[in-house]
């Protein structure tokens, strides 16, 4: 499947809630969707917002941290009067039971700050 979507906007640093870090000294970014990580587009397009956003002084080294990081793919959902996304699951529930408001897939990479 091909993404449609303009590749500066695909990738923003998790905020949310419910996503256990797997390395104390990491970061999260998130995209919607379920998508292939190994798609060329969907790699440049988060190692220029890891670029952009400081993370990482080059691309280079954000292509590096991309192919060493933890991919995930899980849902999540926004509860309400909330903001930010929990993760959860499918059907909507949390780890604490509580239901959340729109379920979305979501893709998340951890890399290493």
């Amino acid at each position: 499947m091909k993404d449609k979507r303009l590749g500066q906007e695909l990738w923003l640093e998790w905020l949310g809630s419910g996503y256990s870090l797997n390395k104390s000294d990491s970061i999260v970014y998130y995209t919607v969707d379920h998508i292939d990580t190994e798609n060329e587009l969907v790699r440049k397009a988060l190692a220029s917002a890891l670029q952009r956003d400081g993370v990482y002084d080059s691309l280079n080294e954000a292509f590096k941290a991309i192919d060493a990081g933890i991919v995930c793919s899980e849902w999540a959902g926004v509860l309400e009067d909330e903001f930010d996304l929990v993760i959860c699951t499918e059907l909507g529930e949390t780890e604490y039971g509580d239901i959340v408001e729109e379920v979305q897939p979501i893709t998340l990479v951890e890399i290493d700050k």
